[in-house]
């Protein structure tokens, strides 16, 4: 004790304080440098380690040569650096930054030696300045406006002259009259009021409320995409709620509370219809989905039941499912209508248990509300409803996400999840596997298979299709063909003939990492690439990707790299250890699916590129650690137990200590794709680091990363992409053309939503509207508003 005082009396404390800091780092190094390198991996981190430590010793001595050493440990960084990744600007972060800023602390008065402080000579001098001019470089490279874009991110040209594919205009001119605007999904709308030149003078002109926020973390924000018929636009809230108003001004006209039940899960949209001929109270219907969940019938005009519509305006769709704790089945989607038939799928709470209700599939008279068919993969030929006593078939796929339909086929698509749960499918009947992660076409009148196109065979990785099917033409050597884009959470958008299922571009089946899995499961030898298109599944991992904020979870993140199994796409989940599943479940392309503009003919596509840690637990221990599910009458449980199997599952996202991914930016990206040669015309990082940051503290720091999102975006006539989605709390324009960043807006809460946009009736505006209502799982601010915005009146005289 009495030498450390006089050393640090000799020294001063400034000095003796920084040797320890670094003393502590360079230790952490060594330790956490030799558990990867006995994992196989990179011997810098030990190196890196040794020189700190020696470096701190000295410096604790007041031996000038301490700089040095630290200088030397610099200048290795670099050059190892520049070895494992070249120019990657985000990849040098996390190797640069830290250390670099580390080594100002030489600087400090009283920290060096006096001539050490004065001129720091040789390898100091070299190794510091370096190191600094490295630092301020890739301070400068990444926020920069005029800095050339990262080879990572931007791949392909600019459109040079987009052809068209359809000489005729849509039919749908001012309104947006279905979740994604028409049956097939496009997003498009045309419009054109609001164009490249002109989008930058964009003012919010008015927001509404819809009803109270979230008032938990477990309830789901706003995620409804409006639709606007006549002079009216209507949404369902997060509160059981179907609410109208004026689409001029944003005031509510009148709200229909359809239930008080709160299971915490989204209502996405609803569905409008007009009855041929009639007039009167519900000649025009508004359709939606309670959280019971029970189909809701209702005057378009008057928001008031109509009682001719199954029992009283009401269809409890728990008719025929087996029972289950509240919250289990869901519909979050709005119903689909063909034919005068509206057709509703449904969602199955993730990887809870075996034996969980149907995922059955049912149309009804949009009239009378009486069943028309149900599609029931465990009884196919039975269409009614199962006799007394019996259930529809348990655990079997089931369809969450938004349907697409063709008026002229007749055919309603199937966007197919998998049987839950979702991670072991021992118990899984051959009915199921048929079904599963496919997209299935059904004769909306029969309810009977046409065809069917699986893009996961026997899935155990949670890749249930998440994406509305796309319905466009697609040009080929023979001429325009009806088309179906399928994007996919794995990244491969399949493009189907939508009349047959059979593939216009090609398809593969590719063999897949084998082993592993649960005892007693099976898996597929091979499973089905797209690769005439754009993969969206981001590259193979390797362990020179892992990332961080700073070396120390940068190391951290390749030693749980290196200790788990990766072996590329559909590496196996198993026992004896977690595997990384890249994409994650998140995707690749989720629920906000991809936007169309059929007349220039491109596909723009928001992707997500972060991986998962996953891993089965025998089910003593998942019991062990209350992996079990809860009791019929409490609250679902959010986690996976997979309850009734052998196994329950650890399944989370792949990140550091610091609550960072494990992965470099970006973690979000938007890409256009040209229909016509299937060639990606550009791709950027979407949205930046404005409202996120380590341990959930929010940075303010716009860089422009690519931060995870939620939701989907349009695209116009007037050559725009509208999307909000991000992280950020923010909503932008994009030029269809050339991804380039033409408008951007701040809103009152996470826009985790899909815009939409049309002409009001009376003042002749364009307006876009965005749901503004965040989301718990990406931390966004929560709130629950409309926010509208316009070009300044002249615009449209």
């Amino acid at each position: 004790m009495a030498i450390s005082k006089r050393i640090m009396r000799r020294n001063g404390w400034l000095a003796c304080l920084y040797a320890t800091l670094l003393a502590l780092l360079g230790a952490t190094l060594i330790a956490g440098g030799a558990i990867l390198i006995q994992a196989g991996g990179s011997y810098y981190y030990l190196i890196a380690g040794v020189m700190m430590l020696s470096s701190a010793a000295m410096i604790w001595r007041a031996d000038r040569r301490g700089a040095g050493v630290y200088a030397a440990m610099l200048a290795l960084t670099l050059a190892w650096s520049i070895w494992e990744v070249g120019g990657h600007v985000w990849q040098l972060v996390p190797r640069l930054v830290a250390p670099c800023v580390l080594g100002l602390g030489l600087f400090l008065p009283g920290v060096m030696p006096g001539p050490a402080r004065h001129s720091l000579r040789g390898m100091s001098r070299f190794g510091l300045v370096l190191g600094v001019f490295a630092l301020f470089g890739i301070l400068l490279h990444v926020t920069g406006s005029s800095a050339p874009p990262d080879p990572a991110w931007q791949t392909g040209s600019p459109i040079e002259a987009p052809g068209r594919l359809v000489q005729v205009k849509s039919e749908v001119t001012d309104q947006w009259p279905a979740y994604g605007n028409d049956q097939g999904g496009s997003r498009f709308s045309p419009l054109d009021q609001i164009n490249t030149g002109n989008v930058g003078k964009l003012e919010k002109i008015w927001e509404a409320d819809t009803g109270p926020k979230p008032d938990n973390a477990y309830t789901a924000g706003l995620e409804v995409t409006p639709i606007m018929i006549g002079d009216s636009l209507y949404i369902c809230n997060n509160y059981d709620a179907v609410v109208a108003y004026d689409a001029e001004t944003g005031k509510r006209r009148w709200t229909f509370q359809m239930s008080d039940s709160r299971s915490g899960k989204p209502c996405r949209g609803v569905t409008y219809y007009r009855v041929s001929g009639a007039t009167g109270p519900c000649a025009e219907r508004l359709y939606a989905v309670s959280q019971l969940p029970d189909l809701v019938a209702l005057d378009a005009h008057t928001g008031q039941l109509c009682h001719d519509f199954a029992v009283a305006g009401r269809y409890d769709l728990r008719r025929g499912m087996s029972a289950a704790p509240f919250g289990i089945y869901y519909v979050s989607s709005a119903p689909q209508l063909i034919r005068g038939k509206l057709v509703v799928g449904g969602s199955i709470l993730d990887n809870q248990f075996w034996g969980a209700p149907s995922g059955v599939v049912r149309a009804f008279d949009a009239i009378s509300g009486k069943l028309a068919w149900a599609f029931d993969v465990g009884h196919p030929d039975r269409k009614g409803e199962p006799p007394p006593g019996q259930s529809y078939t348990r655990s079997t796929p089931n369809s969450w996400a938004p349907l697409s339909a063709d008026e002229k086929l007749g055919l309603v698509y199937l966007p197919m999840g998998n049987s839950t749960p979702d991670l072991y499918g021992a118990q899984r009947r051959p009915f199921d596997d048929e079904n599963s992660s496919a997209v299935i076409a059904i004769d909306a009148e029969t309810g009977t298979p046409r065809w069917k196109f699986q893009t996961t065979h026997h899935d155990l990785w949670d890749y249930d299709i998440p994406s509305q099917p796309s319905l466009t033409n697609i040009p080929t050597a023979k001429g325009l063909r009806a088309g179906l884009i399928m994007p996919t959470k794995r990244g491969e958008i399949f493009v189907l003939d939508r009349a047959t299922g059979e593939p216009i571009r090609e398809v593969r089946e590719l063999a897949v990492p084998q082993g592993g899995g649960g005892p007693g499961d099976r898996l597929s030898a091979t499973q089905p690439f797209s690769v005439a298109m754009p993969s969206f599944r981001g590259a193979t991992l390797r362990e020179r990707d892992m990332w961080g904020l700073t070396p120390i979870d940068q190391m951290f993140c390749r030693i749980r790299f290196r200790q788990a199994r990766y072996e590329g796409p559909l590496t196996p989940i198993g026992l004896d250890r977690p595997t990384i599943v890249h994409p994650g479940y998140g995707g690749g392309v989720n629920w906000g699916s991809v936007s169309l503009d059929p007349e220039r003919g491109i596909m723009v596509v928001p992707w997500m590129n972060l991986p998962t840690r996953s891993q089965l637990i025998p089910r003593e221990q998942a019991n062990r650690i209350g992996n079990v599910l809860g009791p019929t009458h409490g609250p679902v449980n959010t986690q996976n137990p997979m309850a009734n199997t052998p196994y329950g599952a650890i399944n989370g996202p792949f990140q550091s200590f610091l609550g960072v991914p494990c992965t470099s930016p970006p973690y979000a990206s938007l890409a256009a794709v040209d229909l016509r040669t299937g060639r990606l015309i550009w791709t950027k990082p979407f949205g930046t680091s404005a409202d996120t940051g380590p341990l959930g503290f929010h940075t303010h720091v716009p860089l422009p990363m690519g931060v995870p999102f939620s939701g989907g975006g349009i695209t116009t006539r007037g050559g725009l992409i509208f999307i909000a989605a991000s992280m950020e709390q923010a909503i932008r324009a994009y030029d269809l053309s050339n991804g380039k960043e033409l408008w951007k807006a701040r809103l009152p809460a996470g826009g985790q939503a899909t815009p939409m946009t049309y002409r009001a009736p009376h003042s002749s505006r364009q307006i876009v509207v965005i749901a503004t209502g965040g989301k718990p799982t990406l931390k966004t601010t929560q709130g629950a508003r409309l926010v509208a915005y316009a070009l300044p009146k002249e615009f449209s005289r």
